[in-house]
């Protein structure tokens, strides 16, 4: 069953990733107390699956963290996944697109940044369309009433 595996929120630009074990989507902001708020980049997703293949894929085990992604999910691909709405918990978030992979990756892990290009490594930016309380281990789901048209 697909569910949100980890919440990391980035407190100041270009600051580190704090984990937690729940946070609050506010409705076309974003996660509270996080560094980024409104527009459209309000959220980034990566799927846990992927990063690991990925870090495989270099001979490496790297932690989620060094994405720097807001949420971690199993279970569920989001590879061209632009305009679909994502459901986790009760929240919704609509996913606005790809998220490319900055110089900051192989500063983590060398040959991450190119590697991450394909088939939508770096994961999904999204805004928060329905705000509320997730925890991890809450179920994630794609939105089937809303299909990928937007």
């Amino acid at each position: 069953m697909p569910q949100l595996h980890q919440i990391w929120i980035k407190r100041a630009h270009r600051g580190t990733m704090d984990a937690a074990s729940r946070a609050t989507l506010v409705s076309g902001r974003g996660i509270a107390g996080n560094a980024n708020q409104g527009g459209t980049r309000q959220v980034t997703i990566i799927d846990l699956e992927r990063w690991e293949e990925l870090t495989d894929q270099l001979g490496a085990r790297l932690g989620t963290g060094a994405r720097r992604a807001n949420l971690v999910i199993t279970g569920l691909d989001l590879f061209d996944s632009q305009g679909r709405t994502l459901r986790i918990g009760a929240t919704r978030l609509l996913v606005r697109g790809e998220t490319r992979p900055c110089q900051r990756m192989d500063d983590a892990l060398d040959g991450l940044q190119s590697a991450m290009r394909e088939r939508w490594g770096g994961g999904v930016f999204a805004e928060v369309v329905d705000g509320g309380e997730i925890s991890v281990g809450d179920q994630v789901a794609w939105d089937v009433e809303n299909p990928k048209s937007q």
